[in-house]
């Protein structure tokens, strides 16, 4: 049993990891480029939907994406300047586009999403002191568009073993302007504040004896004169039984000399808050503009855009832009009141679903390109892989997830 592990790599997937190895007895100590949460964990919508889980490698988003090309300020967009690692993506994500393996992806997922909550009650009951709130989320659609497509996604959720359940309503409702014809009801789903979730968990596992240094950017992983270890651009190496990479959309750095062969690209979204009209009492989702809103404060949060872009693309206050004009006509709000402009780095995968193991370099596992579910997946995928770490045991769960598996 390993005693000694380092985890590189503080968002949400790498803190969760943490706690869970230190429930198995582990001496952890994280190792994190820039600061707790400072990647897609911080800025993300904050809401909890096993319900919605899914590869982003679908045939509608493979269209979407087809058609974003032509047209300026879509919420799905390429960048211009494509490297030959985008390049591969993106040909590996027309691949996997299809009904076939969009399927089997779900299959894949389901298990992981099904125990995910229960995950995040694990964690509260151990001492993370974060508020975790319960509320229907509402899915807006607009006079011509279908529910069939998100009604379908949510049977073969529930056929992976997800219980749910969920209405339709039409009619006006706040926070909605008229232009929303038909709202569905998705209930018993959850959402939190990402930052304050963070610094809770970061916070934990402090007090259990963790170490988290901030501003340590890992160069390499190997075996030095006395084992495994991380070294770091500054200071001593740090030696471990096992090591963890779960560094998010930078995971190529580290991932590919440890022999991870699945390619992840960024996946580049913007969030922002406004005050709406009215006070939100759980998440908003807007399909049509692949658009979220969640409660934040006496504001509501909004996130939106998947950007194929290089992960230290600058901030584009167009593609900001573009979300809340697509929303405007859709929402009462105070427009002229926008604040905290961010973005961040999803890390993504060409099939759609994450690296989840061992890597080929004894000691050296992997956990990350959760695209846009790393907040709902994290913690599960931490317990599993400190669990499988911990007693070398393998987690049938995570079987799908092999990081050495080809794209």
């Amino acid at each position: 049993m390993p005693r000694r592990v380092v985890v590189v790599g503080a968002g949400v997937v790498g803190l969760s990891c943490a706690w869970f190895l230190q429930k198995h007895g582990a001496e952890v100590t994280v190792l994190e480029r820039s600061e707790v949460g400072a990647g897609a964990s911080w800025g993300n919508a904050g809401y909890l939907v096993p319900a919605m889980v899914a590869p982003l490698a679908e045939p509608a988003l493979l269209r979407e994406g087809v058609r974003s090309l032509l047209t300026p300020g879509s919420p799905v967009s390429v960048s211009a300047r494509l490297s030959a690692a985008t390049m591969a993506f993106l040909t590996g994500f027309a691949r996997n586009a299809t009904a076939a393996r969009w399927r089997r992806g779900m299959a894949a997922l389901g298990p992981l999403a099904a125990r995910s909550l229960s995950a995040f009650d694990e964690l509260a009951k151990g001492g993370v002191a974060a508020e975790i709130h319960e509320q229907t989320i509402r899915i807006g659609f607009t006079a011509g568009q279908d529910t069939a497509g998100l009604e379908h996604e949510l049977a073969l959720a529930r056929a992976s073993g997800q219980e749910m359940s969920y209405r339709t309503t039409t009619g006006h409702e706040a926070p909605f302007s008229g232009r929303i014809a038909q709202v569905l009801h998705l209930e018993g789903q959850r959402f939190l504040a990402p930052g304050t979730f963070l610094d809770a968990l970061a916070a934990s596992v402090r007090e259990r004896g963790g170490e988290i240094v901030e501003g340590a950017r890992v160069r390499a992983i190997g075996f030095g004169p006395r084992g495994l270890q991380a070294d770091t651009w500054a200071g001593p190496p740090h030696r471990a039984d096992a090591v963890v990479l779960a560094t998010g959309a930078w995971l190529p750095e580290l991932g590919r000399r440890s022999g991870v062969r699945m390619p992840v690209q960024a996946g580049r979204g913007y969030s922002c808050s406004v005050r709406l009209a009215e006070p939100l009492a759980g998440p908003v989702y807007l399909p049509g503009a692949r658009a979220t809103l969640t409660p934040y404060g006496d504001r509501v949060r909004i996130t939106g855009v998947m950007e194929i872009a290089a992960r230290d693309a600058p901030f584009d206050g167009s593609r900001l832009d573009a979300v809340l004009r697509s929303i405007r006509p859709l929402l009462d709000a105070d427009w002229d009141d926008v604040r905290e402009p961010w973005s961040g780095s999803r890390p993504l995968t060409p099939c759609g679903l994450p690296v989840i193991g061992a890597a080929k370099i004894p000691g050296v596992q992997v956990a990350g390109g959760h695209g846009m579910w790393g907040l709902t997946l994290g913690p599960i995928t931490g317990k599993l892989l400190a669990r499988q770490i911990m007693t070398g045991a393998g987690a049938p769960e995570l079987v799908p997830f092999d990081p050495l598996r080809r794209s």
